[in-house]
């Protein structure tokens, strides 16, 4: 048998939660919305289309805005329109002029990509229909501070939003939040709710109070915060590389898991090179056989595993660290055991 069993897709599968909501009546019933059938839907970012094509099946009016041509195409292909353009004021008008204007407008982990934020909000705000319905998703700032995730802080992301933060952008361009809730994708992100500002039922509700409280009491508007989301940043550092130190003066081997960004974030802050790392495990074929950028760690399949037989297998990837150490369950047949670097050192059974 192999070494790793199916991967269990639940959090991959997390934005279609937005969708389960829907309850099969007319008019469709979403979170915060009322969607009646042949509504248009927008999805900005909508990669190939895996989310809009739920609304497809139950006869809403879809359209994906997604800038990367060859993606757009995919999801074309899959029966989704698709225009590939970036997004912001030009973009809206152009689709709104064009029309219909969406009841739902959905823009999930996209925020965070924009270098033009307010560029970005204004469009937003044009191309929602009047009583619309617009839903943001992004990785919340408060979990990033308290989990100490800086290893998702990379070069694609322009900006980290808190709610009050992504509420004041909103509100800059005449959009109000209504409502929000907590999802576990990323280790902790927000869905928000927004309508246009005057509108019937455009009143923030109590989950919106609640959260922006418990945003001022993490202290998320003190700067000396950071600072000491600093010095847990440089604690974690130096737990890692003394774990790793350790096992390398005891003659036990590590391997990592994972060749995502926010491992690479990880090692290249800490200085772990290939002589801590004996290799790095990925089920992508297309990694397998190059090197993590800057550690030069040698990146191999799944299998390599059984072949290396690890002491210990450093989890990379820690928000799915349940289901990889269900994949690599094999590492117990000869002791090897499980290790994690955020939010503080573990090593796991």
């Amino acid at each position: 048998m192999g070494c790793y069993a199916a991967l269990n897709k639940d959090h991959i599968n997390e934005n279609e939660a937005l969708f389960r909501q829907l309850q099969r009546s007319e008019p469709f019933l979403i979170r915060n919305a009322r969607i009646w059938t042949g509504d248009r839907v927008i999805e900005i970012a909508s990669n190939d289309g895996y989310l809009l094509r739920y609304f497809v099946e139950q006869g809403l009016d879809v359209l994906g805005v997604e800038p990367a041509a060859n993606i757009a195409e995919a999801a074309r292909r899959q029966g989704i329109p698709t225009v590939a353009r970036f997004f912001g004021r030009d973009t809206a008008v152009e689709l709104a002029r064009e029309g219909p204007r969406p009841a739902l407008l959905v823009a999930n982990n996209v925020l965070a990509h924009v270098p033009d934020l307010n560029d970005f909000v204004a469009g937003l705000a044009i191309l929602l229909a009047p009583g619309g319905t617009l839903t943001v998703e992004f990785h919340h700032l408060l979990s990033l501070i308290e989990k100490h995730q800086f290893d998702t802080i990379y070069h694609e992301h322009f900006q980290y939003f808190s709610l009050a933060t992504a509420r004041e952008a909103l509100a800059k361009h005449g959009l109000t939040v209504i409502d929000v809730e907590e999802l576990s994708a990323q280790g902790g992100s927000l869905r928000v709710y927004a309508r246009h500002a005057g509108e019937a039922g455009a009143v923030p509700g109590a989950a919106v109070a609640a959260m922006l409280a418990r945003e001022e009491a993490a202290g998320l508007r003190r700067l000396s915060r950071y600072a000491e989301f600093a010095a847990e940043i440089t604690r974690i550092k130096l737990e890692l590389l003394s774990f790793l130190v350790s096992a390398r003066r005891e003659r036990r081997s590590v391997v990592c898991y994972g060749a995502a960004a926010k491992g690479n974030t990880l090692l290249n802050y800490c200085g772990v090179r290939a002589d801590l790392i004996e290799a790095a495990v990925d089920r992508s074929p297309h990694k397998q056989g190059m090197y993590l950028p800057g550690s030069r760690i040698p990146i191999l399949s799944r299998d390599a595993v059984r072949e290396i037989r690890p002491d210990f297998l450093l989890l990379l990837p820690w928000n799915l660290r349940d289901e990889i150490m269900q994949q690599m369950a094999c590492i117990r047949e000869w002791g090897g055991r499980f290790v994690v670097a955020i939010p503080t050192l573990e090593v796991l059974p």
